[in-house]
């Protein structure tokens, strides 16, 4: 099936500000499609996703109603690479075709793919036709995630070290959203970004 709609793959750093941003354009009537919600939905209870899970690591990664014990399974992978990669090997397929058949279903002349680790996984969304980079210097990150999570700064920079680079997310930019200051800041330039993705996709049909 041909995918009528443009799309525009929007990433950025842990804390950048990635979900102030997509809430604009939400607001606008963009449709959003979320990688994390994704990742919740390709291995909820009675999914072929949640199935495999408990192939791979045994019915006790369950809790008492029968979905993920995330928090159980998170201490799991974060002490165990090889799990965590089992685990990434599971769900990252699903969650891309998932994003892949709700941009393919779109009838809107734009819509949004949220993708927290694009960098990390661009290979796979070359379908794409547009990268949207939220972008924070990292010591506005490290403020901004110490006071969301209430974390320590170590714990913080362990965080932001376990993701790709400013430089690797600025690298694949075809637009970026400066979020180093108020947040009332971005209105202006999601405004501006709308307007360029409905010409883009009218130029594009």
């Amino acid at each position: 099936m041909k995918r009528s709609a443009f799309v525009v793959a929007v990433t950025g750093g842990i804390a950048s500000g990635k979900s102030a941003v997509t809430r604009r354009f939400e607001a606008l009537g963009v449709p959003v499609h979320d990688a994390d919600v994704a990742a919740r939905a390709v291995i909820a209870p009675g999914t072929p996703g949640l199935q495999a899970v408990v192939e791979a690591f045994g019915a006790d990664v369950l809790d008492a109603d029968g979905a993920l014990d995330r928090a159980a399974m998170r201490r799991r992978v974060f002490a165990d690479a090889g799990a965590r990669r089992t685990l990434e090997s599971i769900i990252h397929p699903r969650v891309r075709a998932w994003l892949r058949q709700r941009a393919d279903e779109q009838h809107d002349p734009y819509g949004l793919l949220a993708i927290p680790l694009l960098a990390e996984n661009i290979d796979s969304y070359r379908w794409v036709d547009r990268v949207l980079v939220v972008d924070a210097p990292e010591a506005t990150q490290l403020a901004r995630l110490q006071q969301r999570d209430g974390i320590d700064a170590a714990l913080a920079q362990r965080m932001l070290d376990g993701q790709a680079s400013r430089a690797q997310r600025l690298a694949l930019a075809d637009d970026v959203i400066d979020n180093s200051g108020d947040e009332a800041a971005l209105d202006g330039a999601v405004a501006t970004l709308h307007q360029r993705y409905l010409a883009l996709s009218a130029a594009a049909h």
